[in-house]
């Protein structure tokens, strides 16, 4: 027989009024200025004459430090702070892949173009895949030569991460983006790149 469903108030991360298990606490008030050591009761009933919460904010210090604040407020920034940096970072991460053939029109080639550096400007890194079919293997000169091309007629936007190396059947090519002042546009218009 299954034991009966019990039902308990789960206790927050961050340890906010009767949750703080510490018997004294020191505490800042919402503007900012120390109020002292007091214990823990004395600092909630501080805090429910403001209307405001009892939050501990540095756990591990001695004796913890707590501040009077809006509970609700206060994981609203907390929130948004981690949403802000993790946004940072998904950015430089992002990588796209462009196939190229050796016999690529030149046409083409200016859309390729014109993506990578749309890519690059965007602040993404962008992998140029050259597949060789058949008998174009004989010829990875002319393809290793195409290549060197994309790397120079990306030269405003992007370094190459590393030499141009056959994998296979394949020539790749890694491309990482200049750091911001120093990329120009060559064959995107200023705006078109952002909105994309």
């Amino acid at each position: 027989m299954r034991p009966p469903f019990r039902t308990f108030q789960r206790q927050p991360r961050v340890r906010i009024n009767q949750f703080i298990r510490a018997p004294e606490v020191f505490v800042i008030d919402p503007d900012g200025k120390p109020l002292g050591v007091m214990s823990a009761g004395e600092a909630q009933a501080a805090a429910r004459a403001r209307m405001l919460d009892l939050v501990e904010v540095a756990p591990n210090a001695k004796p913890p430090v707590c501040k009077i604040l809006d509970y609700g407020k206060y994981k609203y920034e907390q929130a948004k702070k981690e949403k802000d940096s993790k946004k940072g970072s998904v950015g430089t991460s992002k990588l796209k892949e462009l196939q190229l053939h050796l016999n690529i029109d030149a046409h083409d080639y200016q859309i390729k173009l014109k993506q990578a550096e749309g890519f690059l400007l965007k602040g993404m890194k962008v992998r140029f895949n050259l597949l060789l079919r058949g008998r174009e293997n004989i010829h990875k000169e002319l393809a290793v030569d195409l290549m060197r091309r994309v790397r120079e007629d990306l030269g405003h936007v992007a370094t190459a991460d590393q030499e141009i190396k056959p994998i296979g059947r394949s020539i790749v090519l890694m491309l990482l983006p200049l750091p911001a002042q120093k990329r120009t546009h060559k064959y995107t218009k200023e705006g078109e790149a952002e909105t994309d």
